[in-house]
């Protein structure tokens, strides 16, 4: 026998189903089986017990929001988002370490044929004034 009035356990576990999959979290809860038997005031032990088809019809509810990528507890879609955010974060990451390094190679490269230019041209110029020849002119300097 059913009695929909507030004292009725199963009216009170549906009103706290809908509120949790509503979104309407209260601070502290989670959209589980836990806070739902905290937010109906029915033990958990009853609603395992009397309302198994309850908490499969919310289990299945919850696991259809999720599915469709509604989290009914903000706060879990926020560490979700968040996961994600961190996870975009560390490849971003990895990508201008790579080009970081690609850049200190470049450097690197760059300075060892500057240096070695250098030394040519200041070996040209010891040999330019060592042996001066008709075909070569010196070049001012400034």
């Amino acid at each position: 026998m059913r009695h929909d009035h507030p004292s009725d356990p199963e009216v009170r576990i549906r009103a706290a189903m809908q509120q949790l999959l509503g979104g309407d979290i209260p601070e502290g809860l989670k959209c589980d089986v836990k806070s739902l038997c905290i937010l109906s005031g029915v033990p958990r032990a009853t609603l395992y017990r009397s309302y198994p088809h309850v908490k499969k019809e919310f289990e299945l509810a919850r696991s259809d929001e999720q599915t469709a990528g509604r989290q009914p507890d903000q706060r879990l879609a926020q560490i979700e988002h968040l996961k994600t955010e961190v996870a975009d974060l560390h490849a971003r990451l990895g990508r201008i370490n790579d080009q970081i390094a690609e850049l200190q190679t470049f450097k690197a490269t760059a300075l060892s044929r500057i240096a070695a230019q250098h030394d040519e041209i200041t070996s040209l110029r010891g040999e330019l004034g060592a042996t001066p020849t008709a075909n070569v002119h010196r070049l001012t300097t400034r």
